[in-house]
């Protein structure tokens, strides 16, 4: 009789655990924002291997860091998750706060803090194979080229720093100097370069102090479109940006800005990817509209990059400064802006964060927004420098980005926010519900 008490026993605590794990997976696929089949809430899939997300601490550091009051408690109250991805975390050429930008191991990253789209910056060879890197022209800073035989093919060489004569360092390596294959035989490293630097040795390095080279012994580089299977492997959707060449177009006489612009589609298109899972990006408005016009369904979520701050007479709290005005952008069938963060808020008359009226004129033009870049600053004590340059007089610590962050999201209703590191912008669209 003892025995079949033990077995009956068994056989209960056993069916227990069994009901247990069913509820705490159901509980974990459970959110309250809704989800594709493709976004499961709280995984990210790479290389075929599932991962819950994984904020680390940063987060839970930044919210402790801020002053009381409502958002504070409202931050803390959502500690325990569960946390998921979130197409409001966009990862800003990954996760380059802390490993080498535009690189596999950084959008790995970036995917495993919950950012639900990942940015691949494009610009192109020699070959004119698309790749991508932030800028046609950083290769010096930001990989490995100076180190390799390959330097010698920089258009402008390294020449060291004169400290007497009071001369920076100076050097230009582009992607258009060197072939697809000899692309691909460099590593990525943190961007950075120190115009100090009398040898090529200290020019690369010089990581700023406020990130890390712990993970930049590998850096992998990438082609557009092995970043386009890369991102439909982790789950994540796409916001490409087709960088402005720093060569002359037509490129070596017919390769042109329009079959550079339609390239970038064709190997979305190639690579059987949904348009609506992806937002094309380009601070020109001809390449806006030249997809609008060409490319209908990608030309829907078209993004016009807005950097007018580099106009002397522009002021994002005078409507009468913007060329095109909002409206104007609106019917030209412009759907989505994407301003630097300071440009969209100021201070009100309590120094409170508040909308700008560049904020108020897009929304009122019925534009959606995104923005970026926030994690791109170091410490904020000292007013957080660029991109707080219009509200530094409220900023006095890195808490205060989430007080940044709760103006954009509710207040002026961005769509989605650039950062350099999305764990702490995932944790907010956690906690705040946003998708």
């Amino acid at each position: 009789m003892q025995t079949i008490i033990r077995i009956l026993t068994a056989l209960i605590l056993s069916a227990l655990l069994i009901a247990c794990s069913d509820d705490d997976n159901n509980n974990n696929d459970q959110t309250d924002t809704p989800q594709s089949e493709d976004d499961t809430n709280n995984e990210s899939s790479t290389d075929g291997n599932t991962a819950a997300i994984q904020l680390g601490p940063r987060p839970f550091f930044l919210v402790d860091d801020m002053d009381d009051g409502e958002i504070k408690s409202a931050l803390q109250a959502c500690e325990s998750g569960p946390f998921y991805k979130s197409d409001f975390s966009i990862g800003h050429r990954g996760a380059p706060m802390q490993f080498p930008e535009h690189t596999k191991e950084s959008y790995i990253a970036a995917a495993k803090m919950g950012a639900g789209i990942l940015e691949c910056d494009v610009t192109f060879t020699q070959d004119r194979q698309l790749v991508c890197r932030h800028s046609q022209c950083d290769l010096h800073t930001t990989t490995n080229i100076l180190a390799t035989d390959l330097a010698a093919k920089c258009n402008i060489p390294f020449t060291p720093a004169d400290p007497a004569a009071g001369t920076p360092a100076t050097v230009e390596c582009c992607t258009s100097d060197i072939t697809l294959a000899e692309f691909k035989t460099l590593q990525g490293k943190m961007d950075a370069g120190n115009t100090n630097a009398t040898t090529i040795a200290d020019y690369m390095n010089a990581t700023a102090s406020w990130r890390t080279d712990l993970y930049s012994s590998r850096g992998t580089l990438l082609t557009h479109a092995e970043s386009i299977e890369l991102f439909k492997e982790l789950g994540a959707k796409m916001t490409p940006e087709l960088k402005t060449p720093d060569v002359d177009m037509p490129f070596e006489g017919g390769y042109t800005q329009e079959i550079y612009a339609q390239q970038l589609i064709n190997e979305y298109r190639a690579a059987g990817v949904d348009p609506a899972d992806v937002w094309v990006q380009s601070f020109n408005l001809n390449d806006v509209r030249y997809w609008i016009a060409n490319e209908a369904d990608f030309g829907q979520q078209a993004v016009y990059l807005d950097d007018r701050y580099e106009d002397p007479t522009f002021d994002p709290n005078d409507q009468s400064t913007f060329t095109p005005t909002m409206a104007e952008l609106a019917a030209q069938n412009v759907k989505i802006i994407a301003p630097p963060t300071w440009m969209l808020v100021t201070l009100g008359a309590n120094n409170e964060i508040v909308p700008s009226e560049y904020a108020i004129a897009a929304k009122d033009a019925g534009l959606g927004i995104i923005t970026w870049t926030l994690e791109r600053s170091g410490l904020l004590a000292d007013g957080g420098g660029w991109y707080y340059q219009s509200v530094a007089d409220a900023i006095n610590n890195d808490g205060d980005m989430y007080h940044l962050l709760d103006v954009l999201a509710k207040d002026i209703g961005v769509i989605g926010v650039f950062t350099d590191w999305p764990a702490s912008v995932t944790y907010y669209a956690n906690c705040m519900g946003l998708n």
